[in-house]
């Protein structure tokens, strides 16, 4: 619990508990005064990692996606690979980690394609999304949680997959229509990622 109210834009928070939490999220169940004035209460859920996107694109231009079964979902996914980063891990260090347990790949070339908040209205989860080239192939090594398929696909057909609905992972669906524009524009970035 909070011994002073907490100012947030035009709300006030003046009571928090934790309502649930786990390594991974905490739920704060928060007693407000809204924008109206009027007494309420307001759900956050905190995660405690970052989250990172790769869309990692070969020489071929392929892309490997990530297939898995989400269970919050209840049904299969095809995404990019994907993870989070804990405290004290850069963003950067994370996706190459990510990248490399999901995949077996490693990149010699990253680029930052954007930040993003997820799912704004009801929790705090903020994600990088990467762009890397440059690709050498090794031997995946996903957590014991993880039951993954990759598969290799040209990225014409990933960007068809996010409009035609058989991709709706939202850090796919960003990564893809980001590059996708640079490519229609000629503002493809070039500026390598920061290590943050």
């Amino acid at each position: 619990m909070e011994d002073e109210p907490v100012i947030a834009g035009p709300w006030t928070r003046r009571a928090r508990r934790v309502a649930y939490e786990n390594p991974w999220i905490t739920i704060w169940h928060d007693e407000v005064t809204r924008p109206d004035g009027e007494p309420g209460i307001y759900g956050v859920v905190h995660f405690e990692n970052l989250a990172v996107g790769v869309l990692a694109l070969d020489a071929a231009g392929r892309v490997p996606l990530v297939g898995q079964h989400r269970y919050a979902l209840d049904r299969y996914s095809w995404e990019i690979p994907e993870g989070g980063v804990p405290a004290g891990e850069s963003a950067l260090a994370g996706a190459r980690r990510e990248l490399r347990e999901e995949t077996g790949v490693e990149a010699a070339h990253w680029i930052e394609l954007l930040r993003c908040d997820l799912s704004n209205s009801v929790s705090d989860e903020e994600a990088v999304l990467y762009l890397a080239t440059g690709l050498t192939h090794g031997v995946a090594a996903p957590d014991g949680t993880e039951s993954l398929a990759v598969r290799w696909v040209p990225f014409d057909e990933v960007l068809a997959m996010t409009l035609d609905g058989r991709i709706t992972d939202a850090m796919t669906i960003l990564a893809v229509h980001r590059a996708a524009i640079a490519r229609l524009t000629g503002a493809d970035p070039d500026e390598p990622a920061p290590d943050a």
